[in-house]
């Protein structure tokens, strides 16, 4: 593996490396944010409201799309009065009917699991609202439902259109009573994405750029990403996505407490990086030794961290350095949920584009899912 540390911060270099321009389309959060509150307010979620409260939510949504289920139940918090649940397949859960609102979001309008899931839905009399692309046949499929639509005004890619497809159902969660999101935690939000953004600007050289920094830091390490809530576990997912799709790098992921109770005992297996002892053995014989991938652990702290995973944070970063394993903390930003949760994908977003960049692989593509889509069709 060849890391380029120096492209990062040669701009022709840079920009050269990212010709699909991901870096400017992550750098467009802030503006989705305030965009799809717009076309939401346009798109009269007030109607979701008239039969009372839901039952349950079922977000239907695959890929970057689908991470805005996720995205949706993190902000609401366990202490949601209703289950938000997200499917990613072609069928609807059995219990899913007339008393529980689907949320179909496809950022292309086109996805076909996600057309067959909403067509479901319909034939059982669901509450429904779609998000998606304009003149597409999820659109099509909202007027035939006399569903709300919220349009969706793409990025450039699904997965870096997360507001664009995310905002309208925190949104539609507001008017239901789900969630207290004010208008001005939503333009706090958008703040904070570009507070985030002017840190990580390409333009910003590595030793002071905390994105490029981190990218660097898990080049060649197999990152091991833990969020220490349910919250940040969602951001350990989507940041494990991101990675395959931008760095087209493998990753793990997880969330405290469970990664304790499994994932932790890789800290001894082949990829651990051994003994603080093993590694500072001055003696020992290197000409032979194969040099090989180490686990990496990347840390996403929350603010709102149960007492008791406070310590299992401390002492499994503890545990991870007295094995050899590197350890990378983020910290989550801001007080409401939401401005939280958009700090931690921000900054994940902004890191793995860089990673790609250093690795000398454009971001942009993703060719072995054209490819898969080419062959079963």
């Amino acid at each position: 593996m060849i890391v380029d540390s120096g492209r990062l911060d040669d701009p022709q270099a840079l920009a050269a490396a990212d010709p699909g321009d991901m870096l400017r389309q992550v750098a467009s959060s802030a503006a989705q944010v305030r965009q799809a509150r717009y076309l939401a307010g346009e798109a009269g979620l007030e109607r979701l409201a008239e039969d009372g409260r839901p039952r349950a939510v079922v977000v239907a949504g695959m890929g970057g799309s689908g991470i805005s289920g996720d995205v949706l139940a993190a902000v609401c918090g366990v202490g949601c009065p209703v289950p938000i649940v997200t499917v990613r397949g072609y069928r609807l859960p059995g219990w899913v009917g007339a008393a529980d609102l689907v949320i179909a979001v496809s950022c292309s309008g086109t996805t076909e699991e996600t057309l067959l899931v909403a067509a479901e839905a319909m034939r059982r009399g669901c509450r429904m609202l779609m998000v998606g692309g304009e003149d597409s046949p999820l659109a099509e499929l909202a007027a035939r439902a006399r569903a709300p639509f919220v349009p969706v005004r793409s990025a450039g890619q699904p997965r870096s259109t997360l507001w664009g497809l995310s905002i309208p159902l925190v949104l539609a969660a507001r008017e239901l009573g789900l969630t207290r999101v004010s208008d001005e935690v939503l333009e706090a939000t958008a703040r904070r994405l570009e507070e985030v953004a002017y840190r990580c600007r390409p333009t910003s050289e590595s030793f002071v750029n905390p994105a490029k920094q981190i990218a660097l830091d898990l080049a060649g390490e197999l990152p091991m990403v833990w969020g220490s809530s349910e919250l940040a576990a969602t951001v350990a997912y989507r940041m494990c996505c991101q990675l395959n799709e931008n760095a087209k790098y493998p990753a793990v992921f997880g969330g405290l407490p469970e990664a304790n109770h499994n994932q932790v005992v890789a800290f001894d297996g082949f990829f651990a990086g051994g003994t603080a002892g093993d590694i500072d053995d001055f003696f020992r014989d290197r000409a032979e030794e194969a040099e090989r991938t180490r686990l990496h652990l990347v840390m996403l702290r929350d603010a709102d961290e149960h007492p008791q995973v406070v310590k299992r944070r401390e002492i499994s970063a503890e545990l991870a350095r007295e094995r050899g394993i590197a350890v990378t903390e983020i910290t989550a930003e801001g007080v409401h949920p939401l401005e939280r949760i958009a700090s931690l994908i921000a900054m994940s977003d902004y890191v793995t584009v860089y990673l790609a960049i250093a690795l000398g692989v454009d971001p942009t593509p993703v060719s072995a899912i054209q490819e898969l889509k080419a062959r079963i069709a």
